[in-house]
């Protein structure tokens, strides 16, 4: 990579695109609404149960000018959910100033392990046990996504609930191999601790991306 792309990478004027596409966001507090995602290449928190590890390696996926991104976007949506891999392993500032500027909301999906950047109208933060949240996160966190993956993951769920904000929504995810499993395990939870909503990855039932 040359200098001057490493340069424009590194102020956030170029980001490794993995992929872009207009669908309805399928989980969480904004399920069954349009959004514009940006999948950003990179991301070494390594869960094993990761549905996108081909985002994970940032070099097969060619910097992109932000832009030109963001002219894609303004085509399509109101709204613009960055997610990856780990978005936040980039510098977010200028691309979501740039939405901003034409009237695009911002949202963000990440484990928030790495430094905070950007401007958010909403921040969902998904913590993973191989890599924890940084301390802003946890203050900028509107939404809590906690995958559950086995029994210990209520524990953990719980762990990370203390850490966030009295009006952070709280969302439970059955890990989708395990759904089958767990679902009627995070139904009875919630049942037992009504302060958790359900967050089920509908896209993949209606089948789309």
């Amino acid at each position: 990579m040359d200098l001057k792309t490493q340069e424009l990478i590194n102020k956030g004027e170029m980001l490794p695109l993995m992929e872009e596409f207009y669908t309805i966001q399928g989980e969480g507090a904004h399920t069954g609404t349009a959004a514009y995602f940006i999948r950003i290449g990179g991301c070494d928190v390594g869960c094993h149960w990761c549905d996108v590890k081909e985002s994970w390696d940032a070099n097969l996926h060619p910097p992109t000018h932000t832009d030109i991104i963001v002219e894609n976007a303004k085509k399509y949506a109101e709204t613009v959910v960055i997610t990856g891999g780990e978005p936040l392993m980039w510098d977010l500032n200028y691309i979501t100033a740039q939405l901003q500027n034409n009237n695009i909301k911002t949202h963000i999906e990440t484990s928030g392990a790495y430094d905070f950047s950007g401007k958010w109208d909403w921040f969902c933060l998904s913590p993973k046990k191989t890599k924890l949240p940084l301390e802003r996160a946890y203050q900028e966190a509107d939404e809590l996504k906690m995958i559950i993956h086995n029994k210990s993951d209520f524990q953990f769920a719980e762990e990370q609930a203390a850490k966030v904000g009295d009006k952070c929504n709280l969302f439970l995810q059955p890990e989708w191999s395990k759904k089958e499993k767990m679902t009627p395990m995070i139904i009875d939870y919630v049942m037992k601790h009504p302060k958790w909503r359900i967050s089920l990855q509908t896209h993949k039932y209606l089948n789309i991306p």
